[in-house]
């Protein structure tokens, strides 16, 4: 299956967006999933026209080691991840958003494309990320935990480093990156 997988090409795309963005891309885009990397004190209602089924939430806080009354990224958040990205295939528009678009968000996008990308290059990946958004910052820990379960031996963080850190800013301008990254 996962040969398979690696020679189809994909025609969907992910598109990253700041949490203000959604109501209006959904609709747009015509995307029929969603994940959304927030922690659960911040309401966030599945938009119209996303399935119950096809909403992945992350419940996650913006932290890259562990602090007290936050919920850092967990192995388990981001096998839940690969599998959304592994039921998604790459057909169609997927929306990933956080509270900014620029470190959860940014991070699950390279997380997915490396996913269902299972030869292609992590630093080319990343290079298109932070091409399609200077502002990109994936987060660290998801990244880290994500190369360690894809078995990518470090490929991913190191790739993360070839890109260099993001320039500031306090919303990213939502972006799209092609699922097909062969």
């Amino acid at each position: 299956m996962i040969g398979e997988q690696a020679q189809r090409r994909r025609s969907g795309s992910i598109l990253v967006c700041p949490l203000s963005a959604v109501p209006y891309l959904v609709p747009h885009s015509k995307a029929s999933r969603l994940v959304t990397c927030l922690q659960e004190e911040i309401a966030v209602a599945r938009p119209e026209g996303i399935a119950a089924d096809k909403h992945l939430r992350l419940p996650v806080h913006d932290i890259t080691m562990t602090m007290p009354g936050c919920i850092a990224p967990s192995p388990g958040h981001i096998a839940a991840l690969i599998a959304f990205a592994h039921a998604w295939d790459g057909e169609g528009t997927m929306i990933v958003h956080c509270w900014a678009g620029i470190s959860r968000s940014t991070a699950a996008a390279f997380t997915a494309l490396c996913a269902i990308n299972p030869h292609a290059c992590e630093r080319a990946i990343a290079t298109r990320l932070r091409q399609a958004s200077p502002t990109a910052q994936p987060n660290r820990l998801m990244v880290e935990i994500a190369d360690r379960t894809l078995g990518r031996n470090g490929r991913m963080l190191s790739a993360l480093e070839a890109i260099g850190p993001g320039r500031y800013a306090s919303e990213a301008t939502p972006f799209a990156l092609p699922a097909d990254q062969s």
